[in-house]
């Protein structure tokens, strides 16, 4: 009797501590975690959404920021040529206003540019301010328009040379006044570090290099150059010779001239004809033969 009254029981005490099990295990992940942990059992926030690309650590990397001018080339891999500028090369330096406006007024800053897209290689002497206050004063001011067209020209070689090369260059040196090296002479001589120029009315140095990439160097020199085609607009020509003193020619055989002289004794008195001399001296030997006749 006893164990039939234990059994029921003991199978309900069973059945009742299999449900309150059961009903924790499946409560228990009904709970959202409130984020990841660190080691230190804190949770961390939740991450952001990534505001940029992300790189290859899975970091994001901030937003590349748009450069505000553009970048100076370094060498023959820099940037396109179409980016190049003379004036703003030179207004970077800060000490070549005169020869900007040299170089605006004669357009020859727009063809420079032009050559540089068609990536023709250009070397460039400017002339520092201080190189044209030792000019004398209005000497530019007086040039005619062809004469500064010349000028900025005669500064301009179209080609590119570095400082080493200008050891080994073919003197005179062609510049972009039309290739005239009678009315344009430029000899340029370097060492590898030091050149020395002269126009044959200008000598003058390379003081610095301004830039250099390779396509288009720009040198800094110390004095403007000057040459005959410059001041003259054209080669001068050459200073006639003076007249030579005039010398009486003799009569030539072709042409005889009668002569219409007569002899001059010592004493200044003018003697008689020839002629006349010989009818005389006839007359005298008839005289004397007349007696012996007789």
């Amino acid at each position: 009797m006893m164990k039939q009254l234990l059994s029921p029981t003991l199978l309900l005490l069973i059945f009742f501590l299999l449900c309150t099990t059961t009903s924790g295990q499946s409560s228990s992940p009904a709970a959202a975690p409130s984020g990841p942990t660190t080691p230190s059992g804190q949770s961390s926030p939740p991450a952001a959404a990534p505001s940029g690309p992300t790189t290859t650590s899975g970091q994001s990397s901030p937003p590349a920021l748009a450069p505000s001018v553009p970048l100076v080339p370094s060498g023959p891999s820099g940037t396109p040529s179409g980016s190049l500028d003379i004036t703003a090369i030179l207004r970077k330096a800060r000490k070549f206003t005169t020869f900007i406006g040299l170089l605006k007024s004669t357009q020859m800053d727009a063809e420079i540019n032009t050559r540089l897209k068609k990536s023709d290689g250009i070397t460039v002497f400017a002339p520092a301010d201080s190189a044209f206050s030792n000019l004398k004063t209005g000497t530019l001011n007086s040039f005619t328009d062809r004469q500064k067209t010349a000028l900025a020209r005669f500064h301009i070689v179209l080609s590119f040379h570095t400082i080493p090369q200008f050891q080994t260059v073919s003197n005179p040196v062609h510049t972009a006044a039309d290739g005239d090296t009678v009315a344009f002479p430029l000899n340029v001589i370097g060492d590898g570090k030091q050149v020395n120029m002269t126009t044959g009315l200008v000598n003058t140095t390379v003081d610095s290099t301004v830039y250099s990439d390779g396509q288009l160097a720009v040198y800094e020199i110390g004095q403007v150059l000057l040459s005959d085609g410059v001041l003259g607009g054209q080669a001068p020509a050459p200073a006639p010779l003076p007249p030579k003193p005039k010398k009486a020619s003799p009569p030539t055989s072709h042409a005889p001239t009668r002569s219409t002289t007569v002899s001059v004794d010592s004493s200044g008195a003018t003697g008689p004809p020839h002629g006349a001399t010989i009818v005389v001296s006839i007359g005298v030997a008839v005289l004397a033969a007349l007696p012996l006749c007789i």
